[in-house]
């Protein structure tokens, strides 16, 4: 039975790539329809493997292969859950692109494509040796390619297109060859087995592991599009909406399940671990940062999944892999909507909008409220056993999400507080805490043995780096609350340009690009 249950999750992908590469005939809605019968099959696999892998436990297949080479299929609990959620996001993007599409001379080509890069998505959770799933891992990128050239005559569907396939390259070579160093130094490529010999220590402080942790660890930065080779992600938007859905709500996390997937190996090497924790805080910070600024609905969401894409892989920096979990789930079903439904924003913020009698808290109200929701992260970890010497990635991601409440608890200590506005206040940031880490154990205990329960904390690093984090979006907060209140001071005019315009690293890029790959033409093979 435990080698039965990879299997039927395989069918999954197995589906949506007949139904992909059979999508030849016929007419555009019939071609769509059987697109989402295909799309609702693969869920429910998903769904039943992931239910018998919980009752009957992980499964894996043997070997198809030699010398630790080959194919094999492995269901655990990391697997399921991604498996289930690729496949969910899958059906609604498919079924909402029946009527965005709809009369679009491209139809058929969008659809078969969009169900062979999720067919190579849904390889990638259950793939058990790394040369399936660096071959999932090429096959997504190739399809993506097609999808983002969809509308192949705009130069700048042309330049993003182009930055990803650079980002992407670089991504693989950087991967097989860590799979090269992998296989040199414990002899196979199962993943099971190099998780068996990490866990047992072998290859701790060894210069191969060593090397091929860097190199794991750029490969997840450049899939999830770190900086500075963020730009591309920003510029996807010249691709048809369904695609940005699946693009930000799916396969940008494949950096995030690469480390997760590898966390055992990662380990050995904690050097890797604090480079991937760095490169993600700042990340977060200047993703959250530009964001603030941007006036497109979808580039600012844009920005907001490449801070989040940070705060991820800082969660795994810092050793909080299942709070990593929780964060891809969370942030893929939030970003899947919020691209569907990007559209209405506009009229939703017309309709809710009323003007603040009391405008701006007050900076001294700003940093009270601050401190409180910090204190509040500490006592509600502690509360849940977490701590800032076992805990640090936990305490310091559940402040940042509590700063979210600052503006609402500074504007209920207003200059005129009432009991009843503070002590709703109060409620609702306590509910949040409570909520916030409730999540991350339940996670925990759910996935547990999938990988590493936490990074063992040897060291002040981790900490200085979650307390680096805390401070820094605390003054984030405080800036964009100065920002508001002082916008027509030199200073404050300056920031926002260079914030709007990303302080000009994907400019920077964008040169970078057309230097090395100049646009000779505006048509392209996939949209003749």
């Amino acid at each position: 039975m435990n080698q039965f249950l990879p299997c039927l999750a395989a069918l999954a992908p197995l589906t949506l790539a007949v139904a992909g590469l059979a999508g030849t005939g016929g007419s555009a809605r019939a071609v769509t329809r059987n697109a989402i019968a295909a799309a609702a099959v693969a869920l429910a696999i998903a769904l039943v493997a992931s239910l018998g892998a919980a009752i009957i436990g992980a499964g894996r297949t043997p070997l198809l292969g030699g010398y630790g080479l080959g194919l094999s299929l492995q269901l655990d609990a990391l697997g399921a859950i991604l498996s289930v959620l690729v496949s969910f996001i899958g059906l609604v993007v498919i079924s909402y692109s029946r009527n965005y599409l709809d009369g679009d001379p491209g139809q058929v080509r969008f659809t078969r494509w969009l169900l062979l890069t999720l067919a190579a998505v849904l390889m990638l959770p259950i793939s058990g040796n790394l040369v399936l799933l660096f071959a999932a891992w090429v096959a997504t990128s190739l399809a993506l390619g097609k999808l983002l050239l969809f509308y192949g005559t705009r130069p700048a569907a042309i330049r993003a297109a182009r930055k990803k396939f650079v980002a992407s390259r670089l991504g693989d070579a950087c991967l097989a060859v860590a799979a090269l160093l992998l296989y040199v130094r414990f002899g196979t490529l199962e993943i099971g087995s190099l998780a068996a010999h990490a866990r047992a220590g072998e290859g701790a402080g060894s210069a191969l592991v060593t090397i091929a942790a860097l190199l794991i660890v750029a490969t997840a930065m450049l899939k999830s599009a770190q900086l500075p080779l963020h730009g591309w992600l920003i510029e996807v938007m010249e691709t048809p909406t369904p695609v940005s859905a699946l693009l930000h709500a799916g396969i940008i996390n494949a950096g995030g399940f690469l480390v997760l997937r590898l966390s055992d190996v990662l380990l050995l090497a904690t050097p890797a671990l604090d480079v991937l924790a760095v490169i993600g805080g700042a990340t977060a910070l200047f993703g959250s940062l530009v964001m603030l600024t941007q006036t497109s609905v979808k580039v600012q969401l844009a920005y907001s999944t490449v801070a989040q894409m940070g705060f991820m892989l800082l969660q795994c920096g810092l050793g909080a892999f299942s709070a990593a979990l929780l964060h891809i789930v969370a942030h893929s079903l939030y970003k899947a909507h919020a691209f569907l439904s990007s559209g209405s924003i506009i009229d939703l913020a017309r309709a809710s909008w009323t003007p603040s009698p009391g405008g701006q808290p007050h900076a001294a109200r700003l940093i009270l409220a601050l401190a409180a929701v910090i204190g509040l992260a500490l006592l509600t970890g502690l509360a849940f056993g977490m701590t800032l010497r076992s805990n640090p990635a936990q305490i310091a991601l559940g402040s940042v999400l509590l700063m979210g409440l600052v503006h609402l608890m500074a504007n209920a200590i207003d200059e005129r507080p009432n009991g009843f506005v503070v002590a709703r206040a109060a409620v609702t940031a306590v509910g949040v805490a409570v909520v916030y880490f409730a999540l991350q154990t339940g996670m925990a205990w759910l996935v547990a043995g999938s990988f590493p329960a936490a990074r063992p904390v040897d060291g002040l690093v981790p900490m200085l780096i979650a307390a680096a984090v805390v401070v820094s979006f605390a003054a984030v907060t405080v800036f964009q609350n100065q920002m508001m209140r002082r916008a027509d001071a030199p200073f404050w005019i300056a920031a926002y340009v260079h914030l709007r315009n990303g302080l000009y690293l994907n400019t920077l890029a964008n040169r970078l690009v057309l230097t090395v790959w100049p646009r000779t033409s505006t048509s392209s093979p996939s949209n003749p």
